[in-house]
């Protein structure tokens, strides 16, 4: 009784669907002979670089670099004509378009019969020759479509010059590579960073081991260059919105990113097999870290967070650390006393050389204090300029130095002070120059007056030892 209908029904809805499935089939064919079209005429648009996920959110590539704009209908001309009588008054008149003389001229001769006929007959054939153009450009442009469409006809060697713009081969040569290779590991912050660590071996309360000096300095100095080289590879196309970093190696292209991965490796890998192995597990451990915080860490946080100064500073903080180590094996309060020193310097540092490249850091994209927070960029720096003094009073307490480097120590720490307290009142780009230059400086005066100043291994352990009974 009910079968017809039901078969009706189940007909129906089954003929709508497959009408859709066709449907859907088709646009998906017109979607893909579309992309087959848009890669022959063009093949270079496509992304062929890197291809790993890790990668594609470092990188920043763009498919096309052309602007879509929509054109604005131009405004009809107007011309103003000032009245001379009265200068406050001004009519806007709406310029008229020029006549044709032609016209014109047969316009104003009298409007007779002939005249009329003429006038008609030139109207039919400036039209009839419109038509034969309007019919020639339309034949032209069928012939045109019996060609391949979508095509781009281009020769080779024209293809061979647009992609030599868009691609080039990077050819390094050998004599610059040297100049390359420093400016990759950052070699004047590699050289702060072996001098730190050079520093907190001198500090340590043992005997000084001029074999196991160098080969400490040697580690740290190659475990700065890997953690720099990684650096600057992971934020090539952020640097090169930078007027700061914009003639780095990766950005201008003087070397390859697996070139410059490569050389990372190579000083990365020696160098903390080297702090491990020749020097202790210790400070192999240290030299691993650091390279971990500063390329996984400290340089993604730079886009995320002002969080990302304060885990500079702990990158920072740490190669003193790595010398203390190196020296005695252990660590102790000394070790982390070295390492408050350079935590707090970095502060004043930093904070006063972001404040004068704001605008570099906001073209990057980087979330600086500077630039968010400019009132906590200012107050930062003048609390870990008084901490310095703070630091230096305890290093005695602590064992590390006699009770003269508070006092010989106090005069910088009080001018770095003053400066921070002349940056945080004023905020102004001469007061953050002074406080940087300052900077430069200090660190050096500071580690250099706590050397001089050092608690020898015989006064720490409450001087010499009594004389053995007879």
């Amino acid at each position: 009784m009910y079968k017809t209908p039901c078969r009706r029904l189940t007909g129906f809805v089954g003929g709508s669907v497959k009408q859709k499935l066709v449907h859907s089939v088709l646009r998906c064919n017109q979607t893909t002979r579309g992309i087959i079209h848009l890669h022959r005429r063009d093949p270079s648009n496509w992304l062929t670089y890197q291809h790993l996920n890790f990668l594609k959110r470092q990188y920043v590539a763009k498919n096309n670099s052309e602007l879509h704009q929509r054109a604005v209908p131009k405004q009809a001309p107007v011309l103003t004509i000032v009245d001379e009588r009265d200068d406050s008054v001004e009519r806007q008149l709406e310029r008229i378009p020029t006549l044709n003389p032609a016209v014109a001229d047969d316009v104003s001769k009298p409007q007779d019969v002939g005249s009329k006929a003429q006038f008609e007959t030139s109207n039919l054939k400036h039209a009839t020759e419109a038509v034969g153009a309007r019919i020639d450009s339309a034949s032209q442009m069928v012939s045109d479509s019996n060609e391949t469409p979508h095509v781009q006809v281009e020769t080779d060697e024209a293809k061979e010059a647009r992609l030599d713009r868009q691609w080039k081969q990077v050819k390094v040569d050998r004599a610059d590579l040297l100049d390359v290779y420093a400016r990759l590991a950052k070699i004047k912050l590699t050289a702060l960073v072996v001098t730190t660590a050079a520093a907190g071996f001198a500090m340590a309360p043992v005997p000084f081991d001029p074999v196991l000096f160098v080969v400490s300095c040697l580690g740290t100095g190659l475990a700065s260059c890997a953690a720099n080289s990684i650096n600057q590879y992971f934020e090539v196309p952020f640097d090169s919105n930078m007027n700061r970093t914009k003639n780095r190696p990766l950005v201008r292209g003087q070397i390859s990113p697996l070139h410059a991965v490569s050389f990372a490796l190579a000083c990365g890998l020696p160098g903390v097999a080297l702090l491990a192995v020749a020097v202790n597990p210790l400070t192999g451990f240290l030299g691993a870290l650091n390279i971990f915080l500063y390329t996984c860490c400290y340089t993604p946080l730079k886009r995320l967070s002002i969080s990302n100064t304060w885990v500079g500073a702990v990158v920072g903080a740490i190669p003193p650390v790595m010398g203390w180590t190196a020296a005695t094996g252990c660590l102790e309060p000394g070790a982390l006393l070295l390492g408050g020193f350079l935590y707090s310097w970095q502060f004043p540092h930093f904070n006063a050389l972001s404040w004068n490249l704001r605008e570099d850091y906001s073209r990057g994209g980087y979330r600086m204090m500077s630039v968010t927070h400019p009132a906590m960029c200012r107050r930062v720096a003048l609390r870990h300029s008084l901490a310095l003094m703070g630091l230096a009073a305890a290093a005695p307490a602590l064992g590390v130095t006699t009770w003269t480097f508070p006092v010989v120590s106090l005069p910088i720490n009080l001018y770095i002070s003053y400066l921070a307290l002349r940056f945080y009142q004023r905020g102004d780009r001469g007061s953050a120059r002074r406080l940087f230059f300052c900077s430069l400086w200090h660190l050096p005066m500071l580690l250099l007056l706590a050397l001089t100043c050092k608690k020898r291994s015989g006064d720490q352990q409450g001087g010499a030892l009594p004389p053995e009974p007879h």
